[in-house]
Parts: structure tokens; C-alpha cells; sequence
């Protein structure tokens, strides 16, 4: 389907050569500021033709607040938003063997065997220009995790074919094992990534090695995959739903439904398979003693009723998530994107009909490689899945400060009566 939450549901619409594409936002909190202004630079990062190495589309994806907020300020109400396709070429798209042929490995096929009918121009629904409603939304949703949380939420490429960021090693079979990769990721920024384009990548020998491998498969009329990694720092302990919607279920889901993903990994992934659980586990520490970030203390979770947490993690090879719940810690994962499916080259493949096979070279403009243009979109999807996340648990805060004090605290190890004390009749039970 096209919506996207529970408590905070986004539906985009739109075509990659229709009109316009954009979505509507409902559950967004009243009495927020917002405008255009706040939007676009995620927008902006996540237009086409932005360098050489993505594709020359020349799209200004110019976002328009058409509901749900007054004088700047949110009313509480759906929020509508648009953005204009302003360089259509559904020509490109019309020749002869591009009707014949479905594209290899892109939806077209798919997308034909489930509605019957086709749109006739580029990828339809399944195009990446389906995803400009995702950022706005996210954006909408990362306003207010800011200012209510202080969360911070940041991507950046970390891989594109076989050249990583953070190779593996004997000694570090995942990235979070490796002390640089940690230590990058409470400190790292979107300026710090954007100051890295056009790949994105926060090293500056690594991103020349990418920029010029990326540049190498669109010469050959070629794509190349990677992945990109995302960090989302001081979220609230005690989000997530189990069993079926925990938080790290929410995240895959997210992820793995956006255009081109073919992997996600949370934490230490599938380089945590390789080390013993007396090294894999993360002991717990007091917190006490941890100073929260600047502001967060009085704006964020104390005056949403969800508490500080009172531990904190030596290490973090759980990416910030334990049994489906935050535990305060950062969250971090990894989304892997494969080659873009349309390439220049000849390809033979079947007709449509399946009555012969032929050669298609497949016209348009497309990205080489995706995943510099993927980092913003990513990052709206983690937004949208805290926000859903945030919302749900202060609902339950919420109801239970309605009802009246306990008279008893549960596993205090208070007596209860009869010489029996609280904690015993937790072990009892």
C-alpha cells in the first residue's frame, strides 16, 4: 500500500512522469512551526542532477505546503504537499524495445503481473521520484524529534562495490567492532557528510576512490551498488512495540521498502555471528554519571513522561536496540542498495509476452549508482519510524498518568504483608 504509520501516517502519490508527486501527513503534533523552508534542503539533497555521477534530470523538486499549517505553524490537521515534475521525458520511454521488454531486474514485470496495466512512462510507482514524498514527511517528523528529543538522525555512504569505509578485518568482521567507525558515529553530521559530495562518504581518500569508481560503471553504461549507514543518537529508552513492531522490525521494514534495498543489518549484524557471546554481549554501566546533550534534558523525555534511562552500555554491538525496545543508546544500521536495474547496454531479454527474446538497450536518465542520492531518504525513514515510535509511547505515559498512585511499588522489596516482601512475590509469580 502507499501509507506508511500508525500514529504518524504519511501516503505519497505520484508517478515518475505524471504531474506532480507528493503526500499527505496526518497525526502531525499542532502548534509546531513550519514551513517550506524547513523541507527543502532535505529535498534539495535528494533531487537528481545534483554532480556528474547521478542522473541529469534536472528536476528543482521545489516543495508546496498546500494544508494543515497557518502563518508557519502546524494545525494539527493532514498535512498536504507537492512537488511538480517539471522535466517529464516519457518519450524517452516510448521507443520500440522498451515497450517489447520489461527492464531486467526493475519492477516493470512485476508491476504488470499486479495491476494488469503498465505505466507506459519510466518506472511509475516504483520510481525513486516516489520517494520525494517520504523526505518532506520525514523532515516533518525529524523537526519534531529535534526539538521535543534532541534526536539527531544522520547518514552517510559507507560502501559503493567492493571499496568500504571500514573494510572488514580479521580482527573487525563488523564495523562495530572497529573503534574509528564508534567513535564517527557520535560525532558525525550532515555537514560533515555533505562536505564530501558528490558521494557522501566522510573520508576524503575514500570519497575520490568512490567518486571515480561510480564514474568508471557510467561510462561503461554500468551501475554499481553499495550501502549506506545511518545513526540516530539520543533517542529515548522504551520505544518499540513487541512483539511484531519492534523498533528494529520497524526499521527493516522502512528501509527494505524503499526503492533499490536489498539488505539491512542493525548493530553488529552479520559480523556478529563471527565472535562468542562473552564478547558480543553489551554490560550494562550506571548513567548516572552520563551528562545528556544540551537542552534534551528539560524539552525532550522529561516533559514527555518517558524517563531517562538509569543504564547506559559499555559497549554497543545491539545498535542501540534490546528485544525490540531502545535502550538510550545509539541506534545504528546499515541498508544494503543494488545496481541500478536500467542500463545502457545491451541486454537480452524476454518480451513481454514471452513469445521470443530479444536485445534492449534501455533509454532515459538514470543514476549509475543510487546510493549518494539514497542518504536523505534513509534518513526520512528513520524519522518516520521514531516518530511513529515516540507518539505510540507517549500514549501509553500518557494513560497511565491519568490513573491514580499505586499504593505499592512492584519489585521494591518492600514488605506487602505477613512478613513477605514485594521482590518474593515477583520471584513467586
Amino acid at each position: 500500500m502507499s501509507t506508511f504509520g500508525e500514529y504518524f501516517r504519511v501516503t505519497t502519490y505520484g508517478e515518475s512522469h505524471c504531474r506532480s508527486v507528493g503526500c499527505i501527513v496526518d497525526g502531525c503534533p499542532p502548534g509546531m512551526e513550519l514551513t517550506e523552508d524547513d523541507i527543502q534542503p532535505q529535498m534539495t539533497r535528494r533531487r537528481p542532477g545534483q554532480s556528474a555521477i547521478t542522473t541529469p534530470r534536472n528536476e528543482k523538486d521545489r516543495v508546496l505546503i498546500q494544508s494543515g499549517t497557518e502563518f508557519g505553524v502546524t494545525l494539527g490537521t493532514p498535512i498536504g504537499m507537492m512537488v511538480m515534475n517539471e522535466d517529464q521525458r516519457p518519450k524517452d520511454y516510448g521507443n520500440k524495445t522498451m515497450d517489447l521488454y520489461p527492464r531486467p531486474s526493475h519492477a516493470d514485470w512485476t508491476y504488470l503481473e499486479k495491476y494488469g496495466v503498465k505505466a507506459s512512462s519510466g518506472g511509475g510507482r516504483s520510481s525513486a521520484r516516489e520517494t520525494i514524498g517520504r523526505v518532506a514527511a520525514g523532515t516533518i517528523a525529524e523537526k519534531y524529534l529535534k526539538l521535543a528529543y534532541g534526536i539527531e538522525i544522520v547518514a552517510f555512504t559507507s560502501s559503493v562495490g567492493n571499496i568500504h569505509l571500514f573494510p572488514p578485518t580479521p580482527e573487525h568482521p563488523s564495523p562495530s567492532t572497529n573503534p574509528a567507525f564508534l567513535s564517527l558515529l557520535q560525532t558525525i553530521d550532515r555537514k560533515t557528510v555533505d562536505s564530501h559530495l558528490p558521494v557522501r562518504c566522510p573520508d576524503e581518500s575514500i570519497s575520490r576512490k568512490l567518486e571515480e569508481y561510480i564514474a568508471e560503471y557510467r561510462d561503461r553504461e554500468d551501475s554499481i551498488g553499495g550501502t549506506v549507514t545511518c545513526v540516530i543518537r539520543n533517542a529515548p529508552s522504551g520505544l518499540g512495540e513487541p512483539c511484531f513492531d519492534k523498533l528494529e522490525a520497524k526499521l527493516a521494514h522502512a528501509m527494505l521498502s524503499v526503492p533499490a534495498t536489498k539488505g539491512f543489518e542493525i548493530g553488529s549484524g552479520f559480523g556478529g555471528c563471527e565472535v562468542p557471546g562473552s564478547t558480543h554481549n553489551d554490560p550494562f554501566v550506571s548513567a548516572a554519571d552520563v551528562e545528556l546533550p544540551s537542552g534534551v534534558a528539560e524539552s525532550g523525555a522529561a516533559k514527555s513522561g518517558i524517563s531517562r534511562p538509569k543504564l547506559m552500555t559499555k559497549t554497543n554491538y545491539s545498535g542501540g536496540i534490546q528485544g525490540g525496545i531502545s535502550n538510550g543508546a545509539p541506534i545504528y544500521f546499515r541498508v544494503a542498495f543494488k545496481p541500478a536495474a536500467t542500463i545502457g547496454q545491451d541486454q537480452t531479454t524476454a518480451t513481454y509476452d514471452g513469445a521470443s527474446e530479444g536485445v534492449l538497450a534501455a533509454k532515459g536518465r538514470h543514476d549509475p549508482c543510487v546510493v549518494p542520492r539514497a542518504v536523505p531518504i534513509v534518513e526520512a525513514m528513520a524519522a518516520l519510524v521514531l516518530m511513529d515510535a515516540v507518539l505510540a509511547q507517549q500514549s501509553r505515559h500518557t494513560a497511565k498518568s491519568l490513573l491514580p498512585p499505586l499504593k505499592q511499588t512492584i519489585n521494591s522489596g518492600k514488605p506487602v504483608g505477613n512478613g513477605v516482601t514485594e521482590a518474593e512475590v515477583v520471584k513467586g509469580q
